[in-house]
């Protein structure tokens, strides 16, 4: 049995021009590209403008809602993917479809973010078209899907907006803290600047030893002394000589404190919780937050820095 062997065809070959040739090419025969992204299209018009441009093609999915197509029969360049922004955006379409040949990486990380930055119901496809016969065969077109949407994408796209937002507010968060703790004239952090992290800290005169406010974003903050001198056994060595003297500083301290050796990690801290709220608080409630972590954090390394300072090295 005689088997044909696959051959590329140049798309210039076959379509000499993106809009007069493979537009229409595609208008007539837009199931082919329907089968690969699973989306049938309906009412597909070609050379829709808008403004000064003009739409490579513009169709409706089962639900009516809006797509647009843009052909690109070279590598991708920011020109284009300039126009799939504009178009989607100015005819408020909720799929883009970009046909390249040759799709550069930058532009397919581009896609891949705008999936994952958009509204759910927003989609960004980078499709790569060859073409390709059998001996003297006609060339038969292949639609590759490079890039497309994914409710994996949706999620990481929120993940990391939720991160984001999270990084805005403890800056805001911090600087409050930090303006606070100078008109108290509490001063151990006032060489530190705003942070995006959920710790602030500063040293305790030991290497590997800080006092460190933290916020979480729900309904939490506290004050720490965190001990990781890099060496697991110098460690626990540290917190087992703050350990022995728990009641002392507890009654100074005037609270219970949470003692953490963490015995399977190479860290260990002990920690005061505030339950009084946390980032996601009504920002009228931060300042009350606030000058509370300060007043702790004040006794509480009124409390422990001495033992600090004996601590042998």
């Amino acid at each position: 049995m005689s088997i044909g062997k696959l051959e590329p065809v140049p798309l210039r070959d076959i379509w000499k021009h993106e809009e007069r040739d493979f537009s229409s090419w595609l208008e007539g025969n837009i199931e082919m590209l329907s089968e690969t992204l699973n989306i049938t299209f309906t009412a597909v018009e070609r050379e829709k403008r808008v403004a000064s441009f003009e739409v490579d093609l513009v169709a409706e999915d089962d639900d009516g809602n809006v797509v647009i197509i843009e052909n690109q029969l070279e590598s991708t360049n920011h020109d284009h993917l300039g126009k799939v922004i504009t178009y989607l955006t100015n005819l408020d379409a909720k799929t883009a479809i970009w046909i390249v040949s040759h799709p550069r990486p930058e532009h397919t990380k581009a896609i891949t973010w705008l999936n994952e930055s958009t509204p759910a119901d927003i989609s960004f496809y980078l499709v790569k078209l060859s073409a390709y016969k059998i001996g003297n065969s006609e060339p038969a077109p292949l639609f590759t899907i490079v890039v497309g949407p994914s409710a994996q994408a949706k999620e990481i796209g929120k993940e990391k907006q939720d991160m984001a937002e999270r990084h805005v507010l403890r800056l805001k968060f911090w600087g409050g803290l930090l303006e606070r703790a100078r008109q108290i004239g509490f001063n151990l952090h006032a060489n530190r600047s705003a942070t995006k992290y959920m710790a602030l800290g500063t040293g305790a005169g030991k290497a590997g030893l800080s006092f460190n406010y933290t916020v979480w974003s729900e309904d939490k903050t506290g004050i720490e002394l965190y001990i990781d001198t890099s060496d697991h056994t110098r460690n626990k060595n540290i917190f087992d000589t703050l350990y022995n003297q728990k009641q002392l500083v507890e009654d100074k301290f005037g609270e219970s404190l949470i003692w953490d050796r963490l015995d399977i990690k190479r860290a260990s801290r002990i920690q005061y919780l505030l339950n009084m709220g946390g980032l996601k608080s009504d920002e009228s409630n931060w300042p009350q937050i606030q000058t509370t972590m300060i007043e702790k954090m004040k006794k509480f390394h009124a409390v422990l820095q001495p033992l600090i300072k004996d601590i042998q090295e």
